[in-house]
């Protein structure tokens, strides 16, 4: 019975903890060293989660809420293995894809056509497999007059949309999802959720960062609510959008190091 119901469960997170330093006075050029050299430094600590424990089961699709700086984008990147946690563990139950912030698997000197291939490595995919993919990431995509062209002279939606044409085209089982559904105008929009569906009719897990709360209301099962570094609610996505509203979205987060 503990077995099948381990079985169910695509990602579990127990007690997830992510702090990063912070200097006060950045040092970015040669005479900032000179100045600053005998100069004591001073740091902070920012902490970007605090002891966050969920489970998600396999074949949903959660929303992630919260204001910026809530520790949203930390979170999607340490169930992407991008971050290592400070302390805390993620179970991982099946093969992940993540669509995160622009420039994450991408090398601006490549072509569209070699960063395809490159992600598909990064991902654990054979050249041969990305062959067979890369016609539909490609149409996906709506960028055949420019595969060719260094992704350096894409604009930044172009990126976007070939980096989230990647990620749904890998054949993963988890998706992890970074503002997916304000990719593109409004007919790749509509493709893109076109795609949600396909996902959700083949039993796939979604994990969704949105600030479009009325796309988490509509598409996700459940939603979660960070707020600080803390989950401050976790249920269905009228509840936990309506608390936002009223709680939350104007509140202090109040982090301590």
């Amino acid at each position: 019975m503990e077995r099948k119901a381990a079985d169910s469960i695509a990602l579990a997170v127990r007690n997830l903890s992510k702090s990063f330093v912070i200097p006060h006075e950045k040092i970015d050029t040669m005479r900032s060293v000179v100045v600053n050299v005998f100069k004591k430094k001073s740091f902070e600590t920012f902490r970007a989660l605090d002891d966050v424990s969920f489970d998600i089961r396999k074949g949903e699709f959660v929303g992630i809420i919260g204001r910026n700086g809530s520790g949203k984008s930390t979170l999607l990147k340490i169930l992407a293995g991008i971050y290592e946690p400070d302390s805390g563990v993620v179970s991982v139950n099946g093969r992940v894809s993540p669509f995160l912030e622009l420039g994450i698997g991408f090398n601006p000197e490549l072509s569209g056509r070699d960063n395809i291939f490159l992600n598909g490595a990064i991902l654990g995919i054979s050249r041969r497999g990305m062959e067979e993919r890369f016609g539909e990431i490609v149409e996906f995509s709506e960028l055949s007059r420019f595969i060719d062209q260094k992704l350096k002279n894409y604009s930044s939606g172009m990126q976007v949309r070939l980096a989230f044409s990647v990620s749904i085209h890998v054949n993963r089982d988890i998706l992890l999802m970074d503002e997916a559904l304000s990719v593109g105008d409004e007919s790749f929009q509509k493709k893109c959720i076109d795609k949600f569906e396909e996902y959700r009719r083949d039993g796939k897990t979604v994990v969704l960062v949105s600030h479009g709360l009325e796309s988490i209301r509509k598409y996700c099962d459940r939603a979660m609510l960070l707020h600080g570094g803390r989950l401050a609610a976790i249920g269905s996505p009228d509840e936990v959008v309506a608390l936002y509203r009223s709680e939350y979205i104007s509140a202090p987060l109040n982090r301590t190091s």
